[in-house]
């Protein structure tokens, strides 16, 4: 299967599927010297795993990351490292009877057009599940961006009709409300419609936004790798994902120039804009701001309701999907736009090293 790698400098090739042995990460490119152990991953994994509140899939695993190479005396080595995380909870019996049909909203048809043969256990890679490698890979990304003084903050921002107020946002409730969401009220009016939701045996979807502080202006290629164009990829590349905005995204198609654009001033710190309408990046380079991305995600589309669909022999059938499924996809995949963002942005700052001859000048200087 081609198309499990991502990025150039700092490279990951996910594996495996959902009921399969194990679920990894091999990631190559990420420098020497970056202090690494397993809690440093597992804390990223922790935020996305299932089970974590009653709008998850109640499929009980722990996600626990192995380090298989690559560090050593909880350094990198400047070697690929490889990661891994078994699946313990399986429940393979649960999608027999889809075997022979396709699920609604699933990529179950396209791939056995695109095969000849689908592993039909949770969807096989196109499962959910198959996140758990960027995710892994995404936590050291994360984490050499951090040395870099640079910070990403993912979080829910609608579910359904309901939106967080910025007014209210709180980080730290992103991690302590089952919604992700900033918004403690905000949070409780999402948990009654999706428990309306639920009880109508229905799903829903909802806007993860991503803020990124402190990146240096510059980074991104202006042509084909522009940095939006490389997150904007990253992000849809999510399986549940259907559309991505940066900055103000669709709503500058109803804007004036004046409106849209974001005037400059100077001070003795630099340069700086008064507005952020760009959402930090102009003509494919940061522009110092803060990046701002949105992820629109779909409903989930394994529901409990009775479907229409069709079998592989091409006969039309009904469908009724058993299995533990999420009602919400959202909040286990703030965490994984977090990490995409993080991959994305990484690699095109590696790749800036070498934009400027005096900056490899001087680096090769200070060697001597």
């Amino acid at each position: 299967m081609a198309g499990s790698t991502f990025g150039s400098h700092f490279s990951i090739t996910t594996w495996g599927e959902s009921h399969g042995k194990a679920i990894g990460v091999v990631v190559d490119g990420c420098p020497a010297g970056l202090s690494l152990c397993e809690s440093d991953i597992q804390s990223y994994l922790d935020r996305r795993k299932p089970g974590s509140s009653r709008y998850a899939t109640q499929r009980q695993e722990d996600d626990e990351v192995q380090i298989l190479s690559g560090v050593f005396e909880g350094r990198t080595t400047g070697t690929p490292i490889s990661l891994l995380i078994f699946n313990t909870s399986q429940r393979s019996a649960d999608y027999t009877q889809i075997a022979s049909c396709y699920r609604p909203g699933h990529a179950d048809y396209p791939y056995d057009e695109k095969y000849g043969f689908r592993d039909y256990r949770g969807g096989g890679r196109s499962s959910g599940r198959e996140t758990i490698g960027r995710v892994a890979a995404g936590a050291i990304a994360a984490k050499i961006l951090s040395e870099l003084g640079i910070e990403l903050c993912a979080y829910t921002k609608s579910i359904g009709p309901v939106s967080i107020d910025m007014a209210r946002f709180e980080r730290e409730a992103i991690l302590e409300t089952p919604t992700g969401m900033p918004d403690r009220k905000a949070s409780l009016l999402a948990e009654e419609y999706l428990s309306s939701c639920m009880a109508s045996q229905d799903s829903c979807g909802g806007v993860i936004e991503c803020c990124i502080t402190g990146v240096f202006a510059g980074i991104g290629e202006p042509v084909f790798d522009k940095l939006d164009a490389r997150l904007a990829a990253a992000v849809m590349s999510i399986g549940a994902v259907k559309a991505v905005e940066i900055g103000d995204g669709t709503a500058v198609s109803a804007a004036k120039g004046s409106e849209n654009n974001d005037a400059f001033f100077a001070d003795q710190e630099g340069i700086h804009k008064k507005t952020n309408h760009s959402g930090g990046i102009l003509g494919g380079l940061s522009d110092g701001s803060p990046i701002v991305i949105r992820a629109h995600v779909k409903p989930t589309p394994s529901i409990y309701q009775e479907q229409e669909t069709v079998s592989r022999s091409h006969e039309n059938c009904r469908i009724q999907i058993k299995g533990r499924h999420d009602p919400i996809i959202v909040p286990r995949a703030v965490v994984v736009v977090e990490c995409m963002a993080a991959l994305a942005l990484l690699d095109l700052t590696l790749e800036n090293m070498s934009a400027r001859l005096d900056r490899i000048v001087s680096f090769y200087e200070n060697l001597k």
